[in-house]
């Protein structure tokens, strides 16, 4: 008797632990009140003025964040750059890069992909012959330098809503 009794405690004990930790741990919802939409509502009516019209239709006056009108597309396959010294090479750089482009245009990323991904290279094979990838290649100014180099190559291959290229990550292999 004892031998039955025992799994069906445990089985019991288990299944209100998992009810209570799922009840303790579920999300708070958001409160919905009358004046939060209505405020929406009074957002949704009002029409843009020319000044954030002219902002939308320029990428670098514009904060994509906080209007919601980017999107980040994950580039496929990751980089891979030599860092050559001495005519040999020493290490190897890892690297995957993410684009923040205007909402809608992930197709158009793809469809460019095998350009975008040449010029990328070449901008990051630029970085490594100047030594950016030698010491301490995490210093924030050495990535400002790379990754402002890499955007101003992803807006000439995709001219029309980029917004930046994110450094997503980032690994360096000395050989």
């Amino acid at each position: 008797m004892r031998a039955i009794l025992l799994p069906l405690i445990l089985t019991l004990f288990g299944l209100g632990a998992g009810v209570g930790a799922g009840w303790f741990l579920k999300p708070a919802e958001e409160p919905k009140t009358e004046m939060a939409d209505a405020a929406k509502a009074d957002m949704e009516k009002k029409p843009a003025d020319a000044s954030s019209k002219a902002a939308s239709k320029d990428p670098e006056k514009m904060d994509p964040e906080s209007s919601g009108v980017s999107e980040f597309v994950k580039l496929n396959n990751q980089f891979v750059v030599p860092v050559v010294s001495d005519s040999m090479v020493s290490s190897l750089v890892v690297m995957s890069l993410s684009i923040e482009v205007e909402t809608g245009l992930r197709e158009t990323v793809f469809q460019r992909e095998p350009k975008l991904r040449d010029a990328l290279l070449q901008v990051m094979f630029d970085h490594a012959n100047i030594g950016g990838f030698d010491g301490a290649f995490t210093e924030a100014g050495n990535l400002d330098v790379l990754r402002s180099g890499l955007t101003d190559m992803a807006r000439q291959v995709l001219p029309k809503g980029v917004f930046g290229v994110l450094i997503v990550d980032l690994a360096r292999q000395d050989l």
